[in-house]
Order: C-alpha cells, then structure tokens, then sequence
C-alpha cells in the first residue's frame, strides 16, 4: 500500500489496496489516520458490489441510515442495501433511481442538521458523466488555521443553526415548508468551530448558506458574519476539485470538510453509490 498527497491544500490518494476484499488491520489503521489528518481519501479502479461498499464502509464505523428522502432503488427497480444512497440523474420508466439530479450542489456538510451528524461519507463512482460534476472539497481544519483574528474572536463559543428544510441543490425537503427568517429554520444548533476528536485539531463547522443562522446575533449581524466566513471557508487555496472517473472511492470527514457539485449535462448518465458511518454531536472548542 502507498499513500501519496493529492496536489492541493486537502486529501491523499492510496494505492495498492482492493477495497473490495477485506483490508488487514494495519493497513487499514494507516489509511484511516492519513484519512483522518487529511480530511479526503481516493482510491482509484476500484471494483464494488454492494455487499463490499458496506463491508468497507464499516470499517470507518456504524454505518447512518440515509436522509428519509433518499431513493435506495435503481436499474430494474430492485430493492438495495438499507444502507446504500444512490446519487443519479437516471430516469428509468418516469422515476428517477436515485436522488440530487443533475444540478449543481452548493457548498454544505453532509446531514449536518441531525443531533450527531455523520462523521464520514463514501461514495464510489458506479457510471460518471464525460464531463462535468466534479465534486469539491475544502479543509475547514485549513479554514480555521488561517481565519483571521477579528474572525476568530468573533465565532469564538458561538454556535449556528444548520437548516434541515432543503436540500443541498436547493429543494424543499418533503414534509418541509418555505423558511422566510433563517431563526424559524428547523433544525440541530451546533458549534461554529469544534474539536476534532481524532486529531484534537479545531475547524470550523458549517451546515450550508442558505437559512444559517448563528444564535444569540441579530439577523443581520449573523447574516454578515456568515457572509465573511463563508468567503473565507470556500476560497479555492483550501480545495480540491475531483474529476470523476467510474471505480472512484471516495472518503471524506464530514467533521472537518465540506464540499459542493457541479452541474452536469442532464442528457448523461450519472449514478454513484452512497454511504455515511455514524458520528457524535460535535464538540465545542472552548473559548480563550
């Protein structure tokens, strides 16, 4: 096995390993501490059933049960893994086998809205588009390194609302109802900058844009610190933009990353297969 850094401020690529056969103990104790300080893990020409994409999955840890909006069913309609979340534009017989489309999603953290988010998501290429949704990645362990004082001070023991009612290519959830005023939003309020509980290491903890909110502020006092943080927590130096090819895995810390997607061609097919292992409420990083 070797690990090697991805050319960019975030991730490593590991090569050597057949994620589809069970991967001996200390080797996966190496990949998960490179994964675990880098934020993202890639893996190339990979060859997964789902039965293997679960299997390493947990490897990570308890897998999550996917968002109560996801499809879980695709190609002949057959029933998939509980587990497993399939991400696809594909229309088969009028319905769509998997969710979030084709259009572009926007920075967020994965299912940051629940009590005790998810701490890590998978997802492995199953057919990818010739072009276009890539999948970007930032450090917000590198955000929060590099956030400047007046920042800092001011996020210090804050927390923010993350938002449940949309997803994050901007659909109103089932169930959901139009938020006028991001207080109203539902959703869990978590710590603006928590603890890395592997790595001790502090970064900032952000849902997505849209009806954040953070707590005890003015409108539009919250409304402006987000703005700044937000532009700061996406500047490019602190990502890395992945071109999909089919047999990619991908493994991301959903504690310390966050991503979004490009729009892609509605014409072409796209299906990736989706996992989360369970996390822990987020802790709080104490102010000074």
């Amino acid at each position: 096995m070797e690990i090697v850094p991805l050319d960019a401020a975030i991730g490593v690529e590991v090569r050597g390993i057949d994620a589809s056969k069970t991967i001996d103990a200390a080797s996966f104790a190496r990949m998960r501490k490179a994964w675990a300080g880098s934020g993202l893990l890639l893996l190339r020409g990979q060859k997964m059933d789902e039965p293997a994409l679960v299997r390493f999955s947990q490897g990570f840890g308890a897998l999550e049960m996917p968002p109560a909006s996801a499809e879980r069913s695709y190609g002949d309609g057959g029933a998939r893994r509980p587990e497993i979340w399939v991400i696809s534009n594909v229309v088969v017989d009028g319905k769509a086998i998997g969710g979030l489309g084709y259009g572009e999603a926007e920075w967020h953290t994965d299912m940051s809205y629940i009590p005790a988010p998810p701490m890590a998501s998978v997802l492995y290429a199953v057919e990818v588009p010739p072009s276009g949704g890539d999948t970007c990645f930032a450090s917000m362990i590198k955000a929060y390194a590099s956030l400047p004082d007046d920042l800092k001070r001011a996020v210090a023991g804050r927390r923010a609302k993350h938002d449940s009612s949309y997803t994050s290519v901007g659909e109103l959830r089932r169930g959901s109802t139009e938020i006028v005023d991001p207080r109203d939003a539902p959703g869990a309020l978590h710590p603006i900058v928590r603890l890395h509980p592997e790595t001790g290491v502090p970064a900032i903890y952000l849902g997505r844009r849209r009806n954040g909110y953070i707590d005890g502020l003015s409108l539009e006092e919250s409304e402006r610190l987000l703005d700044r943080l937000w532009a700061h927590c996406t500047d490019p130096k602190l990502a890395y933009a992945h071109k999909w090819r089919q047999g990619d895995l991908l493994v991301w810390d959903n504690r310390s990353v966050i991503h979004r997607r490009d729009a892609f061609d509605p014409k072409a097919r796209r299906i990736m297969l989706r996992t989360q292992i369970q996390g822990e409420a987020p802790l709080a990083v104490k102010a000074a």
